[in-house]
């Protein structure tokens, strides 16, 4: 969206130093929060972090082009404008809440403890049929990731799709309040981000904020597949929409088939395929089929929008390395997306499946637990060789020894790159090797290593 810089200044309350100009003349055309990305004609916010102050690159963005930064501390730059103001994140937030409300189209929001980046580009794409489509690039997803996917939605985009993410109650419900979707997703609850709740029942009525925060004419967009998930429809007065394979669910798949090429299957009568593979991402699919009911799409025209889809970055990649089959899903990770992944693996004709798992974080006191259980999974759906890459992984570890791997088959590493080394003179052709991850294990780096 863009603006000029008298709104902003108006919106924010702040205080204007630095070079005077008309700042109705200042036409804002970008948004950033990284001096290093700023663009000509971007407004920059001087985030305050634990490890970094935004205040300090002011100048910097401010030479690279930047229309004006908004900045909680004085910053002296004599060519342009500074807006100062107490709090930046409010700022930023305030910003973005009216820059939704001038646009004053449908946001669609989507949150879950697994899925929700993989539902939110299909959701983007199957709408993307009728309308002009704005949504959240990668997963900017927090308080200020959220702002600034809602400021960077183009002016002519006739919806929004936006991600929401949470680990600590009432975030959901803050960010609600910025972007004030009309439409919520809700595609599971799990254990991500155990660390921050006294229980998975916690987790599940942070996710319910965004069904609670729907307007009384919004619609509830939720999994029928997921037994808490599904008690969500009582948490507004206006209408709800379940999908999954369960036999409760509105949007159903039938006739489903899986296997390593993708899926097959019906909704209400049409035929479906997808070259996305696993049962988590037909569910992702379902999902964006109920949507786009909820914007009178006619399924019929969705059949080839969804034959067409593919993966994206590090979430279910898949290629082929020296006749051995990769799958990329190393962009995170929690327990449930996890046996997803297994799955996956386990459907994938091969030699040997070979999975190398890290570390899955912000699991807290349940970390030992929720990585046996994996540790346990894996084992079970057929892995013959289990690699745990960092630090709570030797739980999964030991746990797929005692559940039948061999020692030799069932190794742990400090690193990623130590993973990678090993794989490079062990995997075979013919092999099938999964590498999932939490993003700060950097799983990736395995199969950079490994590939050499």
């Amino acid at each position: 969206m863009e603006c000029c810089l008298a709104q902003v200044r108006d919106v924010t309350g702040a205080l204007l130093s630095g070079a005077h100009a008309n700042l109705a003349n200042l036409r804002v055309r970008g948004w950033s929060v990284d001096s290093r990305t700023t663009n000509p004609g971007d407004l920059f916010f001087a985030i305050q972090g634990e490890r970094l102050d935004g205040n300090v690159f002011a100048s910097a963005a401010l030479a690279r082009g930047a229309v004006s930064a908004v900045v909680n501390e004085p910053v002296s730059f004599d060519n342009a404008p500074v807006l100062l103001v107490g709090d930046t994140v409010q700022a930023l937030q305030s910003t973005a809440h009216w820059a939704r409300r001038t646009w004053g189209r449908p946001v669609v929001a989507i949150t879950g403890s697994a899925g929700k980046t993989s539902t939110k580009d299909i959701v983007a794409e199957i709408l993307g049929v009728r309308f002009r489509v704005g949504k959240t690039a990668g997963n900017l997803n927090n308080h200020i990731g959220l702002p600034l996917s809602l400021l960077r939605i183009p002016n002519d985009a006739e919806i929004g799709v936006v991600e929401i993410g949470m680990n600590h109650a009432g975030e959901i419900r803050r960010l609600c309040r910025v972007c004030e979707p009309q439409v919520g997703v809700v595609t599971n609850v799990g254990y991500a981000h155990i660390e921050f709740f006294d229980s998975i029942e916690g987790i599940a009525a942070a996710k319910r904020e965004l069904v609670e925060s729907l307007p009384p004419g919004g619609t509830a967009v939720l999994s029928a597949d997921d037994e808490r998930v599904r008690t969500f429809k009582t948490a507004h007065a206006g209408r709800s929409i379940t999908y999954g394979v369960s036999p409760c669910a509105e949007i159903r798949a039938k006739k489903l088939e899986s296997n390593s090429a993708g899926s097959r299957f019906t909704v209400n009568g049409i035929h479906f395929q997808t070259r996305l593979t696993g049962r988590h991402s037909v569910s992702n699919i379902l999902a964006g089929l109920a949507v786009a009911i909820v914007f009178g799409i006619d399924l019929n025209d969705l059949t080839e929008t969804v034959a067409q889809l593919s993966a994206p970055k590090m979430r279910g990649e898949r290629h082929v390395w020296q006749n051995v089959t990769v799958l990329n899903d190393s962009y995170n990770s929690n327990p449930e997306a996890a046996r997803s992944m297994l799955d996956v693996l386990r459907d994938e004709p091969a030699q040997r499946r070979i999975a190398v798992l890290g570390e899955m974080l912000e699991l807290g006191h349940m970390a030992e637990n929720l990585h046996r259980e994996v540790g346990a999974y894996a084992a079970h759906s057929g892995v013959d060789v289990l690699i745990g890459v960092r630090g709570a992984s030797r739980f999964l570890v030991e746990e797929g020894r005692r559940a039948g791997l061999a020692d030799s088959a069932a190794l742990f590493f400090e690193t990623p790159e130590l993973a990678g080394e090993f794989l490079r003179h062990s995997v075979r052709p013919g092999d099938a090797v999964l590498f999932k991850g939490s993003r700060g294990t950097r799983i990736e780096l395995a199969l950079a290593a490994m590939e050499g």
